[in-house]
């Protein structure tokens, strides 16, 4: 530990100010080999200064090639993440196939859960990925959600917790970072924050009894990354605003309320939940993302 701290500094130190701000970014880019591909990476990396790329959709021989390009391209290593809440076939489509979150609920045997998450982050490991972006701590409590769903581990929120956390632990105990995902909770809503600005309308102390409870979970288990969602929460002081542009949630309820101090990421930047903000990037870091 106190190599890579040393080896972080030293970068840390070596680079200069638009780099540091670059690096808190991350950006979404196809997997295609192509020279056009190859030069839109190249820019990213060398006029944005990126810190990570997310790749969308394509196969595993073209993100494999795609992630060692941008990596010898890039000076400082980049953190290659991975959108894939029920694996790499979320995202690839040749790689192998597992159900989705709500099948995975109903398992009663939570260790089968634990390795599963082990075996998501071997695979990941094997592609160069060091961030995966679930598990989805939503709680399904609204049959009319278009965008969760079956991506939830289901409607009780201790079950959401317990399957959660054990596939968390799976990822990071295979050397992957997990990201929980959508707080404060996305679940008891029918609009989907790709589209719109959904809005919570419960007050506190149900928010503590559904939503916030797997969260808490999470935190409690140790985990350490979180992913703030799009959401406009009245109850929480979000004033009409998305959550992830504001502090009362990202500093008053989850780091100084819930005690998370781990590493926070907003959801995406270019989901109509927040892309019509002005200065939405600099609003979101300011937040505590």
């Amino acid at each position: 530990k106190t190599k890579m701290n040393r080896w972080v500094d030293s970068v840390y130190s070596s680079v200069t100010e638009d780099q540091r701000i670059g690096q808190l970014c991350r950006v979404i880019a196809e997997t295609a080999t192509s020279v056009a591909n190859k030069n839109l990476i190249t820019r990213y990396i060398q006029e944005q200064k990126i810190g990570g790329i997310l790749f969308s959709k394509g196969t595993i021989a073209d993100q494999a090639t795609m992630t060692n390009y941008a990596q010898k391209a890039s000076k400082t290593p980049l953190f290659i993440a991975l959108d894939g809440e029920w694996g790499l076939n979320m995202r690839l489509t040749d790689a192998p196939k597992f159900p989705r979150n709500m099948i995975l609920g109903s398992i009663k045997n939570d260790s089968l859960i634990y390795l599963y998450g082990k075996e998501v982050a071997r695979q990941c490991k094997e592609l160069g990925i060091h961030i995966n972006f679930p598990p989805v701590l939503d709680v399904n409590s609204n049959s009319e959600n278009p965008v969760i769903g079956d991506r939830s581990f289901g409607e009780k929120p201790e079950n959401v917790a317990i399957k959660g956390v054990a596939y968390a632990r799976g990822l990071e105990d295979g050397g992957v970072m997990a990201v929980a995902k959508h707080f404060p909770g996305h679940g008891d809503t029918a609009e989907d924050s790709h589209k719109t600005l959904p809005t919570i309308a419960h007050d506190k102390d149900r928010l503590d009894e559904v939503e916030l409870f797997p969260f808490a979970s999470y935190i409690n288990a140790g985990l350490s990354r979180m992913m703030i969602g799009h959401l406009n929460i009245p109850s929480l002081k979000t004033k009409g605003q998305p959550s992830t542009l504001t502090g009362s949630i990202g500093k008053e309820l989850l780091k100084e309320e819930m005690g998370f101090s781990g590493l926070t990421f907003t959801d995406g930047m270019a989901m109509r939940g927040v892309s019509n903000q002005s200065s939405m990037s600099v609003k979101a870091i300011l937040a505590g993302n």
